[in-house]
């Protein structure tokens, strides 16, 4: 459904740090993500990865979307703005995870969009 929340992503300078002090704060579970930098986070009640390369960025919240082009041009139409497509660097990453893109809203605040793959 449209506008759920679907995915939250947490940039760090340094994924496996990061991988260590959320696993001791929260108990989290993580495996290798698509990146070569990044872990995917399992056991939570919403998709979730970490990153690294984005020292002391704010946590990336992603609602879901059924089109993510037709979404876009929505945000554009209310005064938006797109941003990076994220997280679909290839065909075989799309397809396992879907496609991610980071926008702002018409007053400059963060957000993402995300199109889960099919099936």
């Amino acid at each position: 459904m449209d506008g759920e929340l679907s995915f939250i992503e947490i940039g760090v300078g340094d994924p496996e740090r990061g991988r260590r002090f959320y696993e001791g704060l929260f108990g989290w579970t993580f495996e290798p993500g698509p990146g070569a930098s990044g872990y995917g986070i399992s056991g939570l009640n919403v998709g979730a990865g970490i990153h690294g390369g984005d020292e002391g960025a704010h946590p990336y919240v992603f609602f879901e979307v059924a089109d993510i082009d037709a979404a876009a041009a929505r945000v554009r139409e209310l005064g938006g703005e797109i941003g990076d497509d994220v997280g679909g660097e290839s065909e075989e990453s799309a397809a396992q995870f879907g496609r991610f893109l980071l926008c702002r809203d018409d007053q400059g605040s963060h957000f993402g969009l995300h199109q889960p793959p099919p099936g």
